[in-house]
């Protein structure tokens, strides 16, 4: 899958002398959901230090005095790819301010809908904004505040909010996990031995920092990490439309997100996609590496072989961060290369996990037919992608979605392959283990759970925010 970006990954820790260094490793877990920047803002009860950069993680700190700069027994950072705001140094996260209640921290995933709204509030008072990034009116909320109890001015700021928003602020206080009442994008709590709490948007993330994953943070909830410990407040009554998209393609396959492991879930999306759209053939073959699990399970369900249809160059990064749509066509094509004796004088089925554009797949498709393949049958372990997302994935507009302009028929013409198979939204919908209104589907259904403004496009504030500050 290429073209979709997912706004950011989180990581945070509260009371561990090696706060810094294993928030630097728990980023590099959680690297997959942004390329774009990095940072980490650290405290140690009175001020706060940030160090932040464009890239990678290795690219952000490539200066080795960084991380000891940063030593405190409090942490917080973010990996990022913007869905609203430019690619930045500004941007990059998290954000700070010093404020009349003392200096804060910010780092956000998700995408609010009222940012523009809350945006020109505060500028029609005055206020000077330093971003393009939706995220920069959490901070003014926070700074403009009248509760004398910080908890009160964080629960505030929450309840001024729309969208879908994990956050971690900190403090001199402590550390402030949020999670919108949607429990749109993932929040893990953790604790490691020696009894620091930890945040994560995903698990893997603490198995490499050796914290204990303890749960998912509760939608509408704040979980306050300080010297007294762990307590947890709860701002709005829980409306549970988790993004199945998660499931998809943007979480790591080793983690567990919204009650359900994510290896397991691909798998059992292909078993569905086998029943749904079962077809004559030799061989199955996945896109890596998101497709993976989604092929094992079609093969197992249709009981044909699956066998490596293409080989991964590790050494090219996933193509839907890639700021530059120029070079994400040439990263498309670094990224994978067929196996040919897999495929030559086969009918194969490509598994991939979803089509944006289409473009990508069908380069894919042309390779494996290039490759000698007698036949291709593309199948996608979601349902067609019609409609743009307003909570941070980065979809493009409805115009540049190819199933949002073109039946089946025309689809398989234009990708170039034999036949071409969905998986349903009730069959996807079907194998995850909550009821089946607790997921969002907006950008299969239309169905879009959080009212969006009238008059917002896809990017709306983004690019607003953008014509602002830059033109």
């Amino acid at each position: 899958m290429a073209t979709a970006r997912e706004a950011c990954g989180l990581f945070g820790l509260w009371g561990d002398p090696e706060a810094a260094a294993k928030t630097y490793y728990g980023l590099f877990a959680l690297q997959h959901r942004g390329q774009e920047s990095a940072g980490i803002t650290t405290g140690d009860g009175v001020r706060l230090t940030r160090h932040r950069g464009m890239g990678t993680l290795p690219n952000a700190f490539s200066d080795p005095g960084a991380l000891e700069r940063l030593r405190n027994p409090h942490a917080i950072g973010h990996v990022r790819y913007s869905t609203t705001g430019s690619s930045l140094i500004q941007n990059a996260q998290p954000l700070t301010a010093n404020t009349q209640w003392g200096p804060l921290a910010a780092a956000h995933n998700g995408n609010l809908v009222n940012a523009a709204e809350l945006r020109a509030r505060f500028e029609a008072s005055g206020s000077i904004f330093q971003t393009t990034s939706d995220s920069e009116v959490i901070l003014h909320l926070l700074a403009s505040a009248t509760e004398s109890d910080p908890l009160d001015r964080i629960v505030a700021m929450c309840r001024q909010l729309k969208g879908a928003f994990s956050l971690l602020i900190l403090t001199r206080e402590g550390i402030y996990a949020i999670r919108d009442r949607q429990g749109m994008r993932p929040l893990w709590i953790g604790q490691t031995e020696e009894g620091a709490y930890a945040f994560a948007s995903e698990t893997p993330a603490f198995d490499l920092t050796h914290v204990t994953a303890m749960r998912e943070l509760a939608p509408g909830t704040v979980a306050v990490a300080d010297n007294k410990g762990l307590r947890e407040v709860r701002f709005a009554e829980a409306e549970e439309k988790h993004c199945v998209f998660e499931h998809v393609y943007f979480a790591r396959p080793d983690g567990e997100l919204f009650g359900d492991p994510v290896q397991l879930m691909r798998r059992a999306f292909g078993r569905a996609l086998a029943r749904e759209h079962p077809v004559e053939a030799d061989v199955v073959i996945a896109i890596p590496d998101s497709g993976n699990a989604a092929a094992r399970g079609y093969s197992l369900e249709s009981g044909i072989p699956l066998e490596e249809g293409f080989i991964r160059n590790h050494y090219v990064g996933r193509t839907f961060i890639e700021p530059d749509p120029a070079n994400r066509t040439l990263h498309a094509d670094l990224k994978l290369n067929v196996v040919r004796w897999n495929v030559a004088g086969k009918r194969v089925v490509v598994v991939d996990d979803s089509v944006v554009r289409g473009t990508t797949a069908k380069r894919r498709c042309e390779y494996v037919r290039l490759a000698g393949a007698t036949e291709v049958h593309l199948r996608i372990s979601c349902p067609p992608i019609r409609h743009p997302c307003f909570y941070g994935v980065d979809f493009q507009s409805k115009g540049e979605l190819i199933a949002a302009n073109a039946d089946m028929a025309e689809i398989t013409r234009r990708l170039g392959v034999d036949t071409m198979g969905y998986l349903s939204v009730e069959g996807m919908l079907a194998e995850l283990s909550k009821p089946k209104d607790s997921y969002c589907t907006a950008c299969w259904t239309g169905n879009y759970p959080i009212p969006i403004p009238e008059g917002t496009g896809k990017k709306s504030c983004g690019e607003e925010l953008q014509t602002l500050v830059e033109g």
